[in-house]
């Protein structure tokens, strides 16, 4: 897997910037002052306990959670908003979804469209919400399908998919957008055991292929074997952060350290 780090990229822009974001639900502050940067084609694992504000800060980077304070930006583009001076404006819904079109998530839950088969699940939102043509988009519903592994259940509903088949669909799914960056919000945690790993396998072919990838997880083996970096957050901020060998193998802060002693 090639890709750098925010520390070599030089000049270029980070595919993700986060600068001093802050997130509240009434007086619950949930993120106090996240500074984060993704370059292109790296793979950051983010690690914590839980309500340290991991998936709510994953779900402002799409803006499905407005943030009330700080910068977060996407391939240079603000999130959901305009600056104006120093003022942020929202953005309209139109040009929200246009922009969030460009960033695939796969959830806890799977998601899917119980109604439909599997590749109407997968073909649905470029058609609908893209406008690309149906026949285009099916046969690279097809491929995708191939590549995690279901391309005998094309015809199938989700009801009669298993856990991991049915995460995997919705891989496929968010992947039929072609987005530049794939967001992950502990894809696993919903899985029984023995289908834990056909989803991280379909993730460890991505994050070989190049993918620009922010993953929410409990799975410290996928982090170390992929993971170019792993962030630490705790009480909505990032304590330490660095290669999953120094982070896991010599963890500075005393948080850190209760931690992964309590998971490893």
């Amino acid at each position: 897997m090639t890709s750098t780090s925010p520390s070599t990229t030089g000049t270029a822009a980070p595919v993700v910037e986060a600068v001093g974001v802050h997130k509240s639900f009434g007086s619950l502050e949930v993120l106090r002052g996240i500074d984060m940067q993704v370059a292109e084609g790296e793979v950051v694992c983010i690690i914590g306990p839980s309500g340290s504000g991991k998936s709510t800060f994953l779900r402002c980077i799409n803006h499905l959670e407005r943030i009330n304070a700080g910068l977060l930006s996407v391939h240079g583009q603000l999130v959901g908003h305009r600056l104006v001076g120093e003022k942020l404006y929202e953005l309209k819904d139109k040009d929200i979804c246009t922009r969030r079109a460009e960033i695939g998530m796969v959830f806890q839950q799977f998601n899917l469209f119980p109604h439909m088969t599997v590749l109407q699940n997968i073909i649905e939102a470029p058609v609908g919400v893209k406008g690309e043509n149906k026949k285009v988009v099916t046969a690279r519903a097809m491929e995708l399908l191939g590549r995690v592994g279901l391309a005998d259940k094309r015809n199938a509903y989700p009801r009669h998919l298993s856990g991991g088949q049915q995460q995997r669909v919705a891989i496929a799914r968010a992947l039929a957008m072609q987005p530049r960056l794939m967001l992950f919000d502990e894809p696993t945690s919903a899985l029984d055991p023995e289908m834990v790993g056909e989803v991280l396998a379909v993730m460890k072919d991505l994050a070989r292929e190049g993918m620009t990838m922010v993953v929410v997880t409990h799975e410290m083996g996928f982090a170390r074997e992929v993971a170019d970096r792993v962030v630490f957050m705790d009480e909505g901020r990032i304590a330490e952060q660095g290669t999953p060998h120094e982070l896991m193998s010599n963890p500075t802060h005393p948080r850190t350290r209760a931690f992964l002693d309590s998971v490893l």
